[in-house]
């Protein structure tokens, strides 16, 4: 098996393969809305004056808060339960 293979695999099974960060925060703002979204994920950027280019720059640089809301779309996503 060649070095990439394993990679590519696991990106193929990765339901957020291809998506960005804002492609998934607007999915989740539009499903939820921002007051919807802080009551699942407890973060300042969603309960206080949120906004798309706030709560992105706080994603990208908070690894931990990121993750929570990649499992919250990956789990509000109905093709994602399989």
């Amino acid at each position: 098996m060649k070095r990439n293979e394993g990679n590519e695999e696991e990106q193929l099974n990765n339901p957020l393969h291809g998506m960005k960060l804002k492609e998934v925060l607007e999915f989740l703002v539009s499903y939820y809305g921002w007051e919807g979204l802080g009551d699942r994920i407890a973060i300042n950027c969603f309960l206080s004056n949120p906004s798309m280019g706030s709560s992105l720059k706080f994603l990208r640089r908070t690894p931990w808060a990121r993750e929570k809301v990649e499992k919250l779309y990956v789990a509000s996503v109905p093709d994602f339960k399989k």
